[in-house]
């Protein structure tokens, strides 16, 4: 079975928040400096994955999740994370939770992060492995998962 692509699940969990936060906010928060605070980290995290995905295009490297990969990117903010993009995406949803201030939309990074840690992230590194072999395994052992 075949998992949403990252940005469909990304766009589900902002919408996801949004919910909550009208249907269930449990504990509000919500102050302008903590929404411009959101906001800014929002428009850092969407940045940032634009920033990799646009490598990624100019490098000709594959983009999409399950299919095969073609390279292994290193440029940009790959020296400090295997996963910028991703990243990106979870500092995004991050931002939306902090400048939706209810404590219940921290559901959607929750779900995205689980889903980055033990779908998506797992299957591209298997790939990657089964792909480049000691090269993306020298590249794993000099750059983090995350951070």
């Amino acid at each position: 079975m075949r998992h949403p692509l990252p940005p469909l699940l990304f766009i589900a969990c902002i919408l996801l928040m949004i919910a909550l936060q009208q249907l269930m906010p449990l504990r509000d928060f919500a102050s302008l400096p903590l929404r411009i605070a959101g906001l800014a980290l929002v428009a850092t995290g969407v940045a940032i994955a634009q920033w990799h995905a646009r490598l990624f295009r100019r490098t000709g490297t594959q983009i999409r999740t399950f299919d095969e990969p073609t390279s292994i990117v290193t440029g940009g903010l790959f020296r400090f994370s295997r996963n910028p993009m991703y990243l990106g995406m979870l500092l995004a949803l991050c931002g939306a939770a902090l400048a939706l201030g209810v404590l219940s939309a921290g559901a959607g990074p929750l779900l995205f992060f689980i889903a980055a840690q033990t779908w998506y992230i797992p299957f591209e590194e298997a790939a990657l492995h089964r792909k480049f072999g000691a090269d993306y395994a020298d590249y794993r052992r000099r750059v983090r998962r995350w951070l």
